[in-house]
């Protein structure tokens, strides 16, 4: 899973979502949004690599908001 920019960590950007086989940011912002959302936006596929998209999050990470 590739690292977000410190760009984004200093924004502290608190949803990113992406494909569980590929990487791909499916969803980044500062609104929470459901996965199953972001999974009928893409109807189902991931537009990089075509895997199936899961509605349910295969895994979830907690960071600590760095500071500026």
């Amino acid at each position: 899973m590739s690292e977000p920019s410190s760009k984004d960590t200093v924004l502290g950007l608190p949803e990113i979502i992406k494909c569980a086989k590929c990487g791909y940011v499916l969803y980044k912002g500062n609104d929470l949004i459901p996965p199953r959302d972001v999974v009928k936006k893409f109807d189902g596929k991931c537009p990089r690599c075509s895997s199936t998209l899961n509605q349910n999050p295969v895994s979830i990470e907690v960071r600590e908001l760095k500071k500026w």
